[in-house]
């Protein structure tokens, strides 16, 4: 982990203080920024502690997928936030997802769509993805890592995969995200009725053919963040998985 203290030629310090952050980590390279902020939460960092990296060796999503990290052509972050609330934490993803939406849209070539649990969508292409990663202590939340991995160029040799607009600006992208991440990790209890409508505006899976977390046809969410799917014994409601649309490839 070489720690460069500049990010787009802005030292660290100064993008903590354009963020209102109380420090900002900024990494040439390193495993996954996930890793670097548990040994952070570990030695007791305060909340709003940001880790960036050009590139990541091990960049993860869920289910332990990797996360294509080249240097230079996305934003590889993670966020330290240290949360109360656990049913916030268990919808924290779509929070962040829903949030992020908007704010990458003023960037992006067309509407960002949301797929549950945690990746944003241009069209039928990735964007972005979100990976919440908790640890505990004595039965409450010690701190959450917000991790986020953003295509601001195309990666190389990655099909499926979106990009913000020619020339964008990571220091811009992250002036606006940052903020919309904390103000979703600062909100308490399940989803409420203004997000439910927010999430269904973007919905990337409503109406669609699904083979998992279940066979049927997408229908939504809920407040507590299951996926809702119609099947041929009844409405089910899933809690985790990934969801893979009919006729499409496991993953995608």
């Amino acid at each position: 982990m070489a720690d460069l203290g500049t990010y787009d030629g802005v030292g660290a310090a100064e993008i903590a203080t354009r963020l209102s952050l109380p420090v900002v980590h900024a990494l040439m390279e390193t495993t996954s920024t996930l890793d670097v902020a548990h040994r952070l939460g570990e030695l007791g960092a305060p909340a709003g502690t940001l880790v960036l990296a050009e590139r990541q060796t091990a960049g993860r999503g869920r289910g332990g997928r990797r996360w294509s990290s080249e240097a230079g052509r996305g934003i590889w972050m993670t966020l330290l936030e240290r949360p109360h609330d656990a049913a916030a934490i268990d919808v924290l993803s779509l929070r962040v997802g829903i949030r992020a939406a908007c704010v990458l849209e003023r960037h992006a070539r067309g509407e960002v769509r949301l797929k549950w649990p945690n990746d944003l969508y241009v069209g039928g292409d990735k964007l972005a993805g979100v990976l919440i990663e908790a640890r505990w202590r004595d039965g409450r939340p010690d701190w959450v890592a917000i991790g986020f991995g953003l295509n601001v160029r195309l990666p190389l040799d990655v099909e499926g995969a979106a990009c913000l607009r020619p020339h964008t600006a990571r220091l811009d992208v992250l002036a606006a995200l940052v903020p919309a991440l904390r103000e979703a990790a600062a909100e308490h209890g399940p989803l409420g009725e203004p997000e439910l409508d927010a999430f269904a505006a973007r919905d990337l899976g409503r109406g669609r053919e699904c083979v998992s977390p279940g066979h049927g046809r997408v229908r939504g969410i809920t407040r507590a963040g299951e996926l809702l799917v119609s099947t041929d014994s009844g409405e089910q409601a899933f809690r985790g998985g990934s969801l893979i649309f009919a006729g499409t490839e496991v993953g995608a």
